[in-house]
């Protein structure tokens, strides 16, 4: 259970001693002035925190605050979570593209090729050594319905992760982990086993943004509840939309969570997100992985 230092009313008009964007720091020292007999108050100041006591404390206050310090080193503390990254909607908006367009291209049976059958996540194919089509089979959909249902979830998602990670993060790390979960998902399955579609990385990207939003707030130390809710409602979620329906590939939706989880904790060791040209260089990265994908699939060149 999460303890707070006693909450004392100070009778004048309250000095700052100590300040953080860490209110656990705050706190800490609260309670060792309340020890030593000096009443102090923790109050939030904006992002940041206040450790104040009254002004004829101020003095016994700095002097135990001082030997507190030397005689406990400061550890790093992480920074305060960011705000929204700029430019969320390219994500979503890219990765919408991408999945009409071959949609439309699979519709249309162009370089005269059945593009379900050249790209689906067939499991023997792939044993065999046609590895594309773990990247191809995240584009492709059996009908309508399939393609509309993931164009939302994936969009709304990946919006959600572009806030916290920039959308060529979000989309480049969902990517690679949806593809991972596509190879583990062919590893495992039947031979006879054949899947497509966008929904392992929509559950990529539920993983991505649950794992980094849950080690981002315990790094910033949260109360339990607050830490773990990001975590709870993407299992939530998992549970109640990736293992119903008689044509759902549970496995994929599993392991895409899975991965895509793995990815969120990586990237939250990250100081601070990618800027504009790291996030350019990781969406243009996944989506020409993609491209080189399908090129491979339909024999492009050769």
């Amino acid at each position: 259970m999460d303890a707070s230092p006693p909450f004392v009313a100070l009778p004048e008009l309250p000095v700052e001693v100590y300040r953080s964007h860490w209110r656990p720091a705050c706190d800490e020292r609260a309670f060792m002035l309340h020890a030593v007999g000096i009443e102090s108050q923790v109050v939030g100041v904006g992002a940041n925190w206040s450790l104040l006591v009254a002004p004829g404390s101020v003095s016994a206050a700095v002097r135990h605050l001082r030997t507190y310090d030397r005689e406990n080193p400061p550890k790093a503390r992480p920074r305060p979570l960011e705000g929204p990254q700029p430019h969320a909607w390219a994500g979503p908006l890219v990765y919408a593209l991408l999945l009409l367009t071959v949609a439309w291209l699979s519709g249309q049976k162009a370089w005269a090729t059945n593009w379900l059958a050249a790209g689906a996540l067939d499991t023997a194919a792939f044993r065999a050594g046609e590895a594309w089509r773990a990247v191809t089979a995240l584009t492709l959909h059996f009908d309508v319905a399939h393609l509309l249902g993931n164009l939302g979830f994936g969009a709304f998602f990946g919006w959600l992760a572009a806030q916290l990670l920039g959308p060529g993060v979000a989309f480049g790390a969902a990517t690679l982990a949806a593809t991972a979960a596509n190879v583990c998902n062919a590893t495992f399955q039947p031979i006879e086993h054949v899947s497509a579609g966008a929904s392992t990385a929509v559950f990529a990207l539920l993983g991505l943004l649950a794992a980094y939003a849950w080690r981002r707030r315990a790094d910033q130390g949260e109360r339990w509840a607050y830490r773990w809710a990001p975590l709870i409602a993407g299992v939530c979620l998992l549970g109640f939309t990736g293992v119903g329906g008689e044509r759902t590939d549970v496995l994929a939706h599993l392991t895409g969570f899975v991965t895509g989880g793995g990815a969120g904790l990586l990237l939250a060791l990250r100081r601070r997100p990618l800027g504009a040209l790291g996030q350019s260089l990781a969406g243009v990265g996944a989506v020409m992985l993609i491209v080189l994908a399908w090129a491979a699939a339909l024999n492009l060149g050769r």
